[in-house]
């Protein structure tokens, strides 16, 4: 088997694993009530996985390098952003001031 054809059959037999897998759970709860626990908890999940992605960008300079320290400019806008989206609770306002301090403290600080 070559390996175009490989690549071709792993990627439909992932889309369609992913696709029974959605549809199950689906087809599941179609006719039943969702358990509360687990209505909690799926509520979750886009938190979780934004928290996921955006984490390992701002402490990570680079690949296996951790910098928690104030020099690292996007912890500094991060942080600034978050406070911004506690105090407003805007997400435009959030997303101007944080990318304002980033590119402030890039240009001034370096």
């Amino acid at each position: 088997m070559d390996r175009e054809l490989t690549i071709w059959l792993l990627t439909f037999a992932v889309g369609a694993i992913t696709y029974a897998s959605r549809l199950s759970f689906i087809a599941f709860f179609a006719r039943r009530e969702m358990p509360p626990l687990l209505a909690r908890a799926l509520k979750q999940v886009p938190v979780a996985m934004v928290t996921a992605i955006v984490v390992p960008a701002i402490v990570f300079a680079w690949p296996g390098v951790l910098r928690l320290d104030p020099g690292n400019a996007k912890l500094v806008a991060a942080l600034v952003a978050g406070g911004i989206a506690w105090w407003r609770q805007s997400a435009t306002l959030t997303i101007a001031v944080g990318m304002i301090v980033l590119w402030s403290l890039r240009y001034f600080v370096g």
